[in-house]
């Protein structure tokens, strides 16, 4: 006995290809969102890296000045602040988590399919 899909196959084989291309699209569909998420998050570490730099480089910069000038003024603490916050702010954006559920639509269409062809089989 041959299984029902492939019946299905050989006389409405447009029926399987317009299938698999709704499946195609939804893959397509949940990669972009969690691409967009991954690609938010690896812009967050790049910045969170190149301001963390500059903090260490305008640390030193104050740190050599008020040695020089034997006084303290407010700049030399206000300026290396502002990357150092900044940095703290992309380091929270990167350390965000990627959706639990990625791809969870997907995975619920090919178990739906899968009974489908489970009950088309005869096997329950």
């Amino acid at each position: 006995m041959v299984h029902p899909i492939f019946s299905v196959l050989v006389s409405r084989p447009e029926l399987v290809m317009e299938h698999v291309a709704g499946y195609a699209a939804l893959a397509q569909e949940e990669a972009s969102s969690v691409g967009a998420e991954v690609a938010k998050r690896a812009i967050a570490w790049a910045a969170c890296a190149l301001c963390a730099l500059v903090f260490l480089i305008f640390a030193g910069m104050a740190v050599m000045l008020g040695a020089v000038h034997e006084a303290f003024h407010w700049t030399l603490v206000v300026v290396p602040a502002v990357p150092l916050a900044a940095a703290l702010a992309a380091f929270g954006i990167a350390r965000q988590k990627l959706p639990a559920r990625a791809f969870a639509e997907l995975r619920a269409q090919l178990d739906a399919d899968a009974q489908v062809l489970r009950t088309l089989g005869g096997r329950p």
